[in-house]
């Protein structure tokens, strides 16, 4: 099955498994993808994520969600950058997402990251998505 927007289907993935609330969701695998996983479960936004074959040419990432207090660890999270409008942003006029309370992943040439990160390392890049 072919996805023109492969980060927006794995985000609406995520929001509808928490409103859900399942323990765990499953995503096509890509390298992507599991960068910007890998960004949610350092943030804490997500448990877990590991990848599983499902044959010799597919796999999928496992996703396992987090709650706290019964609700769901993640309250917001939505696409910024989408395929028919790219949105990239330099190092000096990198959004802050509810003035630094929530995070936005930046796809940089040194790899997926946040955007207090991005700041840091002085690179700009591609606004993928932002997470409350």
């Amino acid at each position: 099955m072919s996805l023109s927007h492969p980060i927006g289907d794995m985000v609406t993935r995520i929001r509808n498994g928490q409103n859900a609330g399942k323990e765990t969701i499953t995503v096509p695998a890509s390298n992507l993808r599991a960068a910007v996983l890998s960004v949610l479960k350092d943030e804490g936004f997500i448990t877990d994520f590991r990848k599983e074959q499902i044959d010799e040419h597919r796999s999928n990432l496992v996703v396992e969600l987090k709650y706290v207090g019964g609700n769901g660890a993640i309250q917001e999270i939505s696409i910024v950058s989408k395929p028919g409008r790219r949105v990239y942003s330099g190092s000096a006029k990198m959004p802050k997402v509810l003035n630094g309370l929530g995070i936005a992943i930046v796809s940089t040439p040194n790899g997926v990251m946040t955007d207090h990160k991005a700041r840091l390392m002085n690179v700009g890049g591609e606004v993928l998505c932002k997470v409350i």
